[in-house]
């Protein structure tokens, strides 16, 4: 399985779920609540990054969920 950033994104009036570098929603939902749950959870079976997007079109938070080094190089 690749390991695809997710982003939560404006869909129309709702939101949806789209892996990285797809042109295709993984799904769309009614509510940023459900697409960032749904986002959340292919996210941690990927072991990859969540991002989310606002209303304003700005990404506005990112999850990690893959294995980030601890403490963090530099």
């Amino acid at each position: 399985m690749t390991k695809k950033n997710q982003y939560v994104v404006r869909n129309g009036e709702g939101w949806g779920v789209r892996g990285e570098g797809n042109s295709r929603l993984t799904g769309a939902f009614d509510t940023q609540a459900q697409a960032i749950e749904r986002g959340r959870e292919i996210a941690r079976n990927q072991g990859s990054e969540l991002r989310i997007q606002g209303k304003d079109a700005k990404f506005r938070e990112a999850w990690s969920y893959g294995n980030d080094p601890y403490p963090p190089k530099g």
